[in-house]
């Protein structure tokens, strides 16, 4: 079938690609994740943010104590700290993604925070299809040449960033309307393929 149009598994394929309701929901993975973690790894619930691919739990870890040098020998020891935590939780870590993989059907990406240090351990980096033309071809390009970015996928990453930064609400608006889509799509009737 070409654009569009119902395909597989009863889902349906629109010209966005696959809709969010061919996953299972994440919704409850904030919930899931305070209940499933050993008590002690963080000082505050985690932060979880889920998109189409990947969970991310950020933790914030007992900050460091002590006279530092300058900042820069406590940027040091809060980074020693937050390898610590993923040495130490290594294992626990892994169980833990595998079990909520196989619940939420999303590869699972670990960081820490301690001060003001933040560090992230093995997030998925997932290639995204485009088929830009020209003109926005040269908008990557000039990105590339002026020393904004080192490739045109790093250019697209910084514009998309760049996006998300200034249009907050009106993404907002746009993700509860497509949830409500969703959830509309879900109640419908059931066609046999």
């Amino acid at each position: 079938m070409g654009r569009g149009g119902w395909h597989g598994r009863g889902g349906f394929k629109g010209r966005g690609g696959w809709q969010q309701s061919d996953l299972p929901s994440a919704d409850d993975a904030a919930a899931w994740f305070a209940g499933r973690l050993p008590d002690g790894w963080f000082t505050e619930p985690p932060t979880v943010s889920v998109d189409r691919e990947e969970i991310i739990i950020i933790g914030t870890l007992p900050a460091v104590e002590g006279e530092f040098e300058d900042d820069a020998a406590k940027a040091a020891a809060e980074s020693g700290r937050i390898s610590r935590f993923r040495e130490e939780t290594r294992d626990e870590r892994i169980d833990i993604a595998r079990q909520a993989e196989h619940r939420y059907g999303r590869k699972v990406a670990w960081g820490a925070k301690t001060g003001s240090t933040e560090e992230l351990f093995t997030t998925l980096s997932a290639p995204v299809m485009t088929r830009l033309r020209q003109p926005e071809r040269l908008i990557l390009d000039t990105l590339v040449d002026a020393g904004v970015a080192r490739s045109r996928s790093e250019a697209l990453a910084w514009a998309v960033r760049l996006v998300g930064e200034h249009a907050d609400t009106w993404l907002a608006e746009l993700r509860d309307a497509m949830s409500k889509v969703d959830d509309l799509r879900a109640k419908g009737p059931e066609f046999d393929s």
